[in-house]
C-alpha cells in the first residue's frame, strides 16, 4: 500500500467529529496521525501472518475476562483472508488493526469501565502518568511479538495472575457441564443419608473440595463429607461447621456463570487500581474483612477488621495516614446522636455516665446534662454535642489512624473484641474496626522510635496523644469478592453492598469510545501543522 494513501485515509478520519471504520467507531483516532507520521505514513500489517498473530491476540483477551467483541475480532477475522490489491481497503484495514491494539492495551491498563462513574467516592488516579501513548502505541506497532507488546500493558502481580488461573478453571467447570444444584431440605450433617447427599458429593467434586477416591455409599454424610463441606464453607466466607444449612446451600447453588462473573468483576477492579503503587502502603480489603501492611513491596503484617454494615457502607478511596492518635475522644457523629444516642439517653438518664460521656457545646465547653430537657430532643434541634472520654470503654478503642477523607472514615480500635471471631464482620457504621491496632501502631512509628513498650506507655496514661507521621503512610480501601490465595485456593466473599452486579453489566455492554477532540497542534501530525500555519501566515499579509 502506497503510504499517500494511508495518509490520505487517516487524514479523512482525523477531520470527522465520529470517525469510523465499518460502522465501527475509531477510539484511537486522537493519536494515530502522529503515530504513522513518526512511522512515514509506513503500514505495520503487511504481512497476513501478522494479522492473524493480531486475530489470536484479540480473541485471547477472554483471558482476561474481556470481550474480544470490544476491540473488532469480528472486523480482524474479515479482513484476514480479503483480497490485498484495494490500496482503500488495506488503508481501512490498518486504522482497525491498529484501533484494535490501542483499545486492547488501554484496557488492560486502566480497565474497560470508569470506576468514577459506578462510584462517586472513587478517588484513584486513571491518568496516564509518564506513559506517552504515541509512544506506546508505536512501539506496539513496532513490537515483533505483539501479544508479548500489549500483555506490557496488563497487571503483573499474583493477585492478577491467580484470578486468570481462576477464570480458566471455573470456565473448564463450566465447560464441563458446571455442577449440579442441590435441593432445599433439612440441614445435611453427618450422618444424613439421601439423593441430596449425593448431588452435595458431585457438587464439591467439581470444584475440587471432594478429593479422593468415592467412598462405598454416595448418600452417607460421611466425616469425610464434613471435611469437604468444611473446606468449600472457608473458601466462601461461611462459619467452617461442616453442615450444610441454608446459607451453605445458598452458596453451593451459586451456579459456575455466576463465579466466572464476578472473577471478571474482580479482575477489572484490580485494573482500576494497580497503578505505580509505592512500596510501602496499607491496604483494607473491604469485603474480605482484612487490612494488610506492606513495606518494600511485601505483605508484612495483616489482621482481620469489621466494616460498615450494608446501610453504613465503608467506601472505596485512596488517602495517605498522616496521624495516630492515643486514647482518642470520641465525638459522636451528628446522624448516630439523633438516632442511636438520644434515645438511649431517653430512655436511660444514667447512659451517659455508664458509657462515660459527656455533653459539650460546638466550642468545647462542657454542659452539665441534668440542665437538658431530654423530653425535648425528640423534636430535633439539639445543640450540643455528645463525646466519649478516653479509655477501653471508648467506641474507637485505644488508638485511631487518621487519613483525610470526606466521609470521616478511618481505622481505629474497638472494645467489641468477640465480633472479630465472626467469618463475616460487618458491623461499623463505616469506619474500619481494627483487630490489633496497637501491633499496627509499632510497625508505622518504628522508624520515629515507637515500640510497644512506649505505646503502652501512653495507653496507660490515658491521656490522649497524637503522633504525626514524619512519612505519611498510602491507604488503600478496596472491595474483593474474589481472590486466589498463596496455595491457588479460590476465595469468594460475599458481595456485601451489591457492587459485582454493575460491573459485571459493564463489561457485557460494548466499549464505550468518547468522539476524539477536534485536531489541535498537540494532536495533529508536523507536516499538517505546518501547512496550517504557513497559510495562516499567508493569508494575514
Amino acid at each position: 500500500m502506497d503510504p499517500a494513501t494511508l495518509r490520505e485515509r487517516i487524514g479523512e478520519l482525523a477531520a470527522s467529529s465520529s470517525p469510523t471504520v465499518d460502522g465501527t467507531a475509531i477510539a484511537a483516532m486522537s493519536i494515530l496521525p502522529r503515530v504513522y507520521e513518526e512511522r512515514g505514513w509506513r503500514p505495520a500489517f503487511t504481512d497476513p501472518a501478522r494479522v492473524e498473530a493480531l486475530y489470536r491476540l484479540v480473541q485471547s483477551s477472554v483471558d482476561h475476562g474481556l470481550n474480544p467483541e470490544d476491540f473488532h475480532v469480528h472486523q480482524i477475522r474479515d479482513r484476514l483472508r480479503a483480497p490485498l490489491d484495494d490500496p482503500a481497503f488495506l488503508a481501512d484495514s490498518e486504522v482497525l488493526f491498529a484501533d484494535a491494539l490501542a483499545r486492547l492495551a488501554v484496557t488492560l491498563h486502566f480497565g474497560k469501565l470508569d470506576p468514577a462513574t459506578l462510584d462517586q467516592a472513587w478517588n484513584y488516579d486513571r491518568s496516564f502518568g509518564t506513559i506517552d501513548r504515541v509512544e506506546a502505541l508505536a512501539g506496539i506497532l513496532d513490537s515483533e511479538d505483539l501479544a508479548a507488546a500489549v500483555e506490557a500493558f496488563a497487571p503483573h502481580i499474583p493477585f492478577y495472575t491467580g484470578l486468570r488461573r481462576a477464570l480458566a478453571t471455573y470456565r473448564g467447570i463450566q465447560a464441563d457441564g458446571g455442577w449440579p444444584a442441590i435441593p432445599a431440605g433439612p440441614v445435611l450433617e453427618e450422618g444424613s443419608r439421601g439423593e441430596r447427599v449425593a448431588l452435595l458429593r458431585q457438587r464439591l467434586r467439581a470444584t475440587g473440595d471432594l478429593a479422593g477416591a468415592p467412598g462405598p455409599d454416595p448418600e452417607l454424610f460421611d466425616a469425610t463429607l464434613a471435611e469437604a463441606v468444611r473446606t468449600f464453607q472457608s473458601r466462601h466466607g461461611i462459619d467452617a461447621d461442616g453442615r450444610v444449612g441454608p446459607g451453605t446451600l445458598e452458596q453451593l447453588d451459586v451456579p459456575v456463570e455466576t463465579r466466572l462473573d464476578q472473577i471478571r468483576a474482580n479482575m477489572e477492579r484490580i485494573r482500576w487500581v494497580f497503578r505505580n503503587i509505592p512500596d510501602d502502603f496499607l491496604v483494607v480489603d473491604i469485603a474480605g474483612f482484612r487490612a494488610h501492611l506492606y513495606r518494600g513491596g511485601k505483605e508484612i503484617w495483616s489482621t482481620r477488621v469489621q466494616v460498615g454494615q450494608a446501610r453504613h457502607e465503608t467506601p472505596v478511596f485512596r488517602s495517605a495516614m498522616d496521624v495516630i492518635e492515643f486514647n482518642p475522644t470520641w465525638t459522636i457523629p451528628p446522624g448516630i446522636t439523633r438516632n442511636e444516642t438520644l434515645p438511649a439517653i431517653r430512655r436511660n438518664p444514667g447512659y451517659l455516665a455508664a458509657h462515660h460521656m459527656i455533653v459539650i457545646t460546638r466550642s468545647g465547653s462542657v454542659v452539665d446534662p441534668s440542665t437538658i430537657d431530654w423530653a425535648a430532643t425528640k423534636n430535633g434541634g439539639f445543640p450540643y454535642m455528645i463525646r466519649q472520654q478516653p479509655g477501653p470503654w471508648n467506641a474507637l478503642g485505644q488508638v485511631k489512624f487518621l487519613f483525610p477523607n470526606p466521609y470521616m472514615v478511618y481505622l481505629h480500635d474497638t472494645p467489641s473484641k468477640a465480633k472479630f471471631g465472626r467469618t463475616e464482620r460487618a458491623f461499623s457504621h463505616g469506619c474500619i474496626r481494627t483487630e490489633h491496632p496497637l501491633d499496627l501502631a509499632a510497625l508505622v512509628l518504628a522508624d520515629q522510635g515507637w515500640d510497644r513498650e512506649r505505646i503502652d506507655r501512653v495507653i496507660t496514661s490515658r491521656k490522649t496523644t497524637r503522633v504525626r507521621l514524619d512519612t505519611p503512610l498510602p491507604v488503600f480501601l478496596l472491595y474483593w469478592t474474589a481472590e486466589v490465595a498463596d496455595d491457588g485456593t479460590v476465595l469468594f466473599r460475599k458481595d456485601l453492598y451489591g457492587r459485582d452486579a454493575r460491573i459485571v453489566e459493564g463489561l457485557k455492554e460494548p466499549l464505550a469510545v468518547q468522539p476524539p477532540p477536534p485536531p489541535t497542534p498537540e494532536t495533529q501530525p508536523q507536516s499538517e501543522r505546518r501547512n496550517r500555519e504557513e497559510s495562516s501566515q499567508a493569508g494575514s499579509g
